[in-house]
Formats: structure tokens, C-alpha cells, sequence
């Protein structure tokens, strides 16, 4: 342990004296082409909404087979009060919830207003703003039907979860700190293990009583360290700057911090043992793995609208349980107890990144 002990202190002298960044971009537009021409897309198809029908008239299932022939929202669970909407909502199963009143059809025989709600998961506010604009197209061609064969149309009652004023801010604040961790922990450890293999120190560490994984962990641990310091500063910028609520603990938070770490680093290490250079290596890190990642984690393009194959392909991205974590803990309040799959994804992601990560690494040593 005192062999690991003095690698991390050196690798925190070595990390405070290198403040040198070399950005460079060859690879990356390709690739930022080929991500954005797949994943962004601003249209909104599909929207998974669940529905409350408290009439069951004959009424209230025209209304609702108008949301589900229009292409725009597909019916994927049904709750007979509106209190099991929250669950739908908060799991992510659903982003918008339909709530038909009791009345609904009464209402429109008898020539009254009949009000229907629409419930929507504020925390993507595109999403969201998108889904309400659907449905209050469709409730209002539904209102001129109504209208003909009655003197009173459809009030529609809508109401935002999570994010009621669909604050863009709020969806995209949070997913700054996936992106400054990746910046910190994926992209600077593999251009600091490259360096020492520019200036000739790695070779000497090897001829050291230095094994090969106290070599990893004592490079690996300040940028965890740092991490995690990242997190509860952007965390706390985020809440006093930009006034993002932050409905969850910070405990939670830095719990799935701290396995989400171990993907990132490890992907660092692994990149430094592909490249020669330092610029190789951002350019690597960068633009092979960063940039694609965020593009299609759901950050900041919605997965929904991306063609099936690619929503397929997010599954096996890291960044995509992380991004349902923290908005989920910033906005919604959501905990172990709804985030577990995601804790057992990026666990998994973790020991398989950092294994592979080792495996290469004692490799390029031999």
C-alpha cells in the first residue's frame, strides 16, 4: 500500500504541474456528422403516454383512439386513478399521462364542458412541450367534432410534472456534469498515461517494484478524487446560479457517481494503450467515445426519436443509465429504490471497462 500510496502522490504532483491542453479535430467532424444525421431529430413520434379513462363511454374511447391513430402517442399502460400517473412518470415508462373524468361523456351528450388533463414529464422539456402541443392539437380537433354535434367543445387542462414551466435550463444544466466528468475522468487519464510514455517515466516505473495495478489505481485515483469534487461543484453551481432544484439527495447522486466513475477511467486507460501521443489521445477519447456518447445517451437528443436500431444501440452506452440518474435524482427526487437497474448497469459496465481496460494495459507493459 505504500508503493500505491506514493504513486498517487505522485500522479497529484504530476497532475498540478501539466495544465496543457492540445485540442485538435480531424476525426471528429466525420463522426459528429454520422451521430447528428442519425440522432438529431427534433420531431417527436411515439410518445409513450398513460392513460386514466374514468367514463369508459363510448365518448372518451373516440378520444383516445384519436391519441393513438395519430402516430404521435402510443397507449403503453392504463391506471384507473390519476395517482398511479406518478409512477409512469417517475420510472420514465411514460411522458405523458391522459386523464378522462368520470363525466367525460355525460358532459358532451348533455351540451357541458368536459374537461380532459394532460399530465407530462417536465424533466424533457422538449419532449414534454412537444407532447403538449400534440395532444392539444388533437383534444382540439376532438372539441370542433364535439362542437357539431353539441353547442359545448373539450376544455383541456394541462398540467407539467418535474419541471411545470419547461425550463429548457433544467433539462440541459444537469447534463453539463456527465459532460465535465467524461471531460475529466475519460479524457485527461489518457492523455496523462501517454505522457509518460512521451518523456520516458512510464519505462522507468516499470523497472520499479511497482506492480501493474498499483500503477493503474495510483494513476486512476486523483482523477476519481477530482470527479467527485466535480460533481458537488457543479451540483451546487447548478442549484445557486441557474436555480436547478435539486429534488434528490446529493448522497444518491454521488453514490451512481461513484460507479459511473470506473466506465469513464477505465476508457481512459484503455485509449492510452492505442495511441502514442497525447493529441492521438484526445482525439480518441474525444471524438470516438465523448461526443458519440453524448449524442446518443438521450442527453441532449431524445432517444425516442432516433430509428430503432440506434435506440437498440444506446443500451450498451455507459452514459445513458447516467444521464436517468441525474436527472432523475435533480428533477424528479428519485432514488436507489427507482434507480436500481441503473446501479446494476453501470456496475456492470464498470468491472467490464476497467477489466478489459487492465487486461490491455498489462498487455502493452509486456
Amino acid at each position: 500500500m505504500q508503493v500505491l500510496w506514493r504513486v498517487i502522490v505522485k500522479e497529484f504532483q504530476q497532475l498540478r504541474r501539466d495544465k496543457k491542453m492540445i485540442p485538435a479535430m480531424i476525426v471528429g467532424p466525420l463522426v459528429q456528422l454520422l451521430a447528428l444525421g442519425f440522432a438529431a431529430n427534433l420531431d417527436v413520434r411515439d410518445i409513450p403516454f398513460v392513460l386514466v379513462d374514468r367514463d369508459q363511454s363510448s365518448a372518451s374511447r373516440e378520444l383516445v383512439d384519436r391519441f393513438t391513430g395519430s402516430g404521435y402517442f402510443e397507449l403503453v399502460g392504463v391506471e384507473p386513478e390519476i395517482g398511479g400517473v406518478d409512477r409512469w412518470l417517475s420510472e420514465g415508462r411514460a411522458q405523458i399521462g391522459l386523464v378522462i373524468g368520470a363525466n367525460f361523456g355525460s358532459d358532451l351528450a348533455t351540451g357541458r364542458t368536459a374537461d380532459v388533463q394532460v399530465l407530462a414529464d417536465g424533466t424533457d422539456s422538449i419532449s414534454g412541450v412537444i407532447g403538449m402541443g400534440y395532444a392539444g392539437r388533437i383534444v382540439g380537433e376532438a372539441g370542433v367534432a364535439a362542437q357539431a354535434r353539441t353547442l359545448k367543445g373539450i376544455t383541456l387542462v394541462p398540467r407539467v410534472w418535474y419541471n411545470p414551466d419547461l425550463l429548457s435550463r433544467w433539462f440541459y444544466v444537469p447534463a453539463i456534469l456527465a459532460m465535465v466528468l467524461m471531460l475529466v475522468t475519460l479524457i485527461l487519464p489518457s492523455m496523462a498515461v501517454v505522457r509518460e510514455k512521451e518523456i520516458g517515466t512510464l519505462e522507468q516505473l516499470i523497472v520499479t517494484p511497482v506492480r501493474p495495478w498499483q500503477l493503474i489505481v495510483g494513476k486512476l485515483v486523483p482523477f476519481f478524487v477530482i470527479g467527485l469534487v466535480v460533481t458537488v461543484l457543479v451540483t451546487t453551481l447548478a442549484r445557486v446560479l441557474f436555480g436547478v432544484p435539486m429534488r434528490g439527495s446529493l448522497g444518491t447522486l454521488l453514490l451512481f457517481t461513484v460507479l459511473f466513475l470506473p466506465t469513464t477511467l477505465g476508457l481512459g486507460v484503455f485509449v492510452s494503450t492505442l495511441v502514442r501521443t497525447q493529441q492521438q489521445a484526445m482525439m480518441t477519447a474525444t471524438f470516438l467515445l465523448m461526443v458519440p456518447m453524448i449524442y446518443l445517451s438521450g442527453l441532449i437528443f431524445p432517444i425516442e426519436n432516433m430509428p430503432r436500431p440506434m435506440q437498440l444501440a444506446t443500451y450498451g452506452i455507459p452514459l445513458r443509465y447516467f444521464n436517468n440518474v441525474i436527472r432523475g435524482v435533480f428533477l424528479k427526487g428519485s432514488g436507489f429504490d427507482v434507480l436500481w437497474p441503473e446501479a446494476l448497469a453501470l456496475a456492470g459496465f464498470g468491472v467490464l471497462v476497467v477489466s478489459l481496460a487492465a487486461l490491455r494495459f498489462k498487455k502493452s507493459l509486456d
